[in-house]
């Protein structure tokens, strides 16, 4: 049976370098030159998964087929690999230990003294064998790579298990098959236009110090790397300078596999896992011409997404990409107009008219509105008014989760003349409960209580726009995350709202 290969993704210096989207471009150029490939995100917070989370702190929880709630990065490899990932291919700290816990009050160690050496380091290796073995491409068999990103930044106390476990792990899988690549910062001072070395040469020897060496650097920087940069970096990192990478600004990140395949980065990848005489030449022309694409798009189409979370918009990452890949695919170019929702309630013209003025300015501008998921009460008024003003204005509205039954809240009031129709999220003594909490759920526990993961819904009639959208299809598999469902009390005949029903 041939040995797994491990390609290990670490960041230094600073967070926020975008090591996810490096490990997912590595994933997809080793794709490219034939190899089947597979994903692990390690999060050394003490959650269980990101499923408690606020967006607003940590990005999206994105939600696998599974009902896995896991770290956005997990996101852009199923984009980027088009796999489907489970939840167990996102390892926390709060996994491992509850793991190592379980196996403690079985008795499974046998009355020894458990600790993080070698019991929890033991937990992570055992871990990491039996994912990267899953198979996550719709073929059978394991992957021939498996890809691993290590999150947080090289110092970070909580990360230290599992730094001594991968590097452990490099000598557990032998010579030949693992490879570590470092992203790091080399920035540029304003002052003197200089490409500073020393915050990446003091991240490798911190890395060094913990017991891993990397093969490849990875440096990320507004311009490419000047060659006295790289000999630099080469002569204090102890790396060969065709090994040094340059991960610069550009226009969007499709060409990120492309700067790694134009550096021969899969070549470095090859030497190390010694696979030079298995591999191909990547293949990524259809890949490049969508970049290309992208660059050269000019006609604006403008989309709102009124949201509570719109400072972030990682909060809403995978909604973003959708908006982008259908962009790309009608030859647009995708502006956003952030809305915070609660700017358009009245409250806000009392108290910041300007605030106020700006969110429904930014909403009357745009082609299509969009109201994402969120859970509580903040900002739902103003997601009621944006549905209104796109109903009554024949604009384009997409309501995803919470913007769905939004929708659903504001045509019971305005059309349906139940004046007083809400959730029972926001008023639990409606008359009118439109929108009625699930009985799968829990009240009391928060992590992993909704319906979540992929389900199958039924179209209730073929004679819609959703049926003609889906490509005349009788039902879909899509993903859920929510709490609470249309009750469809007092909306019987009303076939504009109740045109599919979950197959529960």
């Amino acid at each position: 049976m041939k040995k797994m290969k491990y390609v290990l993704v670490t960041g230094g210096v600073v967070s926020g370098l975008g090591k996810g989207v490096t490990a997912s471009s590595i994933g997809l150029l080793l794709k490219a030159c034939g190899l089947r490939v597979t994903s692990i995100k390690i999060d050394p917070y003490l959650n269980s998964d990101a499923g408690t989370m606020s967006p607003s702190e940590h990005g999206e929880v994105f939600v696998l087929d599974d009902g896995g709630e896991v770290d956005l990065d997990l996101g852009n490899y199923e984009r980027f690999l088009d796999v489907k990932l489970t939840r167990d291919n996102n390892i926390t700290t709060g996994k491992i230990y509850q793991l190592v816990l379980e196996k403690e009050r079985r008795g499974d160690y046998l009355g020894k003294t458990v600790q993080v050496v070698p019991h929890v380091t033991d937990a992570i290796q055992e871990w990491i064998e039996r994912v990267a073995m899953i198979p996550v491409d719709g073929k059978e068999g394991p992957a021939d790579v498996c890809v691993i990103e290590l999150g947080g930044t090289i110092g970070d106390i909580e990360s230290m298990p599992f730094i001594e476990a991968l590097s452990q792990f490099s000598y557990r899988v032998g010579a030949g098959n693992f490879c570590l690549i470092h992203v790091s910062l080399v920035p540029v001072l304003n002052v003197v236009g200089e490409q500073k070395t020393k915050p990446t040469q003091h991240s490798v020897r911190g890395l060094r110090g913990l017991g891993l060496a990397p093969n490849i650097l990875a440096c990320r920087s507004t311009m490419a790397l000047d060659d006295n940069v790289k000999e630099k970096l080469s002569q204090f990192c102890h790396i060969s300078a065709e090994d040094i990478i340059t991960l610069y600004d550009v226009p969007n990140i499709w060409h990120i596999p492309l700067l790694l395949r134009d550096q021969n980065a899969h070549e470095a990848i090859f030497k190390v896992l010694n696979l030079s005489s298995t591999a191909k030449e990547p293949s990524l022309k259809e890949w490049t011409t969508r970049a290309e694409i992208c660059d050269m798009l000019h006609e604006p189409v403008r989309i709102a997404i009124v949201g509570k979370y719109t400072g972030l918009s990682d909060s809403y990452l995978s909604v973003l990409k959708a908006l982008l890949h259908a962009s790309v695919a009608c030859r647009k170019k995708l502006v956003v107009n952030w809305v915070p929702a609660s700017d358009l309630e009245d409250m806000t013209e009392i108290e910041n008219l300007d605030a106020y003025n700006a969110a429904w300015k930014l909403l009357k501008s745009a082609d299509g509105v969009l109201v994402p998921g969120g859970f509580g009460d903040r900002g739902v008024q103003g997601k009621v008014l944006a549905a209104k003003y796109a109903r009554e204005n024949s604009i384009p509205f997409l309501g995803l989760c919470l913007g769905m039954q939004i929708a659903v809240i504001e045509f019971a009031r305005s059309v349906l003349g139940l004046k007083d129709a809400n959730s029972t999220e926001f008023d639990p003594n409606t008359r009118n409960p439109c929108i009625i909490f699930m009985p799968e759920g829990s009240r009391t526990h928060l992590g992993g209580t909704m319906r979540l993961g992929s389900r199958r819904t039924y179209f209730q009639t073929m004679d819609c726009k959703s049926v003609k959208l889906y490509g005349n299809r009788k039902f879909i598999d899509e993903r859920h995350r929510h709490r609470y469902e249309v009750s469809g009390i007092g909306m019987d005949s009303c076939v504009i709202i109740l045109v599919t029903i979950n197959e529960e």
